[in-house]
């Protein structure tokens, strides 16, 4: 991300950057360095950061407001009055959106789903790999409104496949699948096209859908997942409780749409430890053993 945003500043004189002592961490040196005049480190005061971001984009700046997604929580007052309320044009880039390793659980951003997704006005998305990033921050830069982007403490992987670009609310079909479909926010994607590859070899046809956004869901895609095939599995690197498969299942209530099929993934509710993030996943069925025997067991073939 931090490459991402170093382009864009070159490109756009308008775009700033705000973060809360957490240049190191979020590898802002070299913005730093080279705009000087466009980088803010509040301190440890992420509620100012935010209200200071809201002040910017009031001049016709479009700042970004780049902190670790558990420690976006003390600003939540700030986002809600000061950004969301007025509409304004604030891009927030949430480092470690998932599991932090081991930093442990006061470092692991796994609510950023629910809370970033409650506000009106808010945009929120998450690359499914490498090749998403640099498009939705441009896409978040060209926005009139604010945009929440979360990210993983992980090293950058890409899924081979034709180009797609960032249309508002709309999901990547990677692939289709007749006998179910992974429907993936963000950092698992890759995971989820792994296990699908791995199915498809033991005779289950499983596709994989990117869904880029939580805020707006693309309906229409994850719709006909819930409709056409045999079980549709959420997938999200964040709790369970109010993520991106609440959306889904809020969403498909809404609309009549039966989610008897429908099968929700995600941090279970309890803190979890400090550990290895791999380890950490495959505690919790998130990793790609965990996700082929839950397609398994969705279709009634134990493995």
């Amino acid at each position: 991300m931090s490459d991402a945003i170093y382009d864009a500043m070159h490109r756009d004189s308008k775009v700033c950057v705000l973060t809360a002592a957490m240049c190191e961490g979020n590898k802002l040196g070299r913005i730093r360095q080279d705009f000087p005049t466009r980088f803010f480190d509040t301190g440890i005061c992420e509620g100012h950061t935010v209200a200071f971001a809201g002040g910017l984009a009031k001049t016709g700046l479009r700042p970004i407001v780049n902190i670790y997604s558990t420690f976006l929580q003390r600003s939540f007052d700030h986002i809600f009055q000061e950004v969301a309320l007025q509409n304004l044009p604030v891009t927030f880039c949430l480092d470690r959106g998932g599991l932090a390793g081991p930093d442990g659980p006061t470092h692991h951003g796994v609510f950023d789903n629910g809370y970033m997704r409650l506000f009106p006005n808010m945009t929120v998305m998450a690359p499914g790999d490498e090749w998403d990033v640099a498009p939705m921050l441009d896409f978040a830069l060209s926005h009139n409104g604010p945009v929440s982007i979360r990210y993983p403490k992980a090293n950058a992987e890409t899924v081979e496949r034709p180009e797609c670009p960032i249309e508002p609310g709309k999901a990547e079909v990677w692939r289709w699948g007749e006998d179910g479909m992974f429907i993936a926010f963000g950092s698992l994607f890759t995971a989820c096209v792994a296990a699908a590859e791995r199915l498809r070899d033991e005779g289950l046809d499983v596709g994989v859908i990117n869904a880029r956004f939580a805020k707006p869901i693309d309906r229409e895609t994850i719709f006909r997942a819930l409709e056409e095939t045999g079980f549709a599995i959420t997938v999200e690197e964040n709790s369970i409780v109010g993520g991106f498969g609440a959306a889904v299942l809020e969403a498909a209530n809404a609309a009549g749409v039966s989610t008897n099929n429908l099968k929700c993934l995600g941090i279970p509710d309890r803190f979890i430890e400090h550990g290895e993030r791999d380890e950490l996943l495959a505690d919790i069925g998130l990793d790609v053993d965990g996700l082929v025997a839950t397609a398994h067991a969705m279709s009634g073939r134990e493995t």
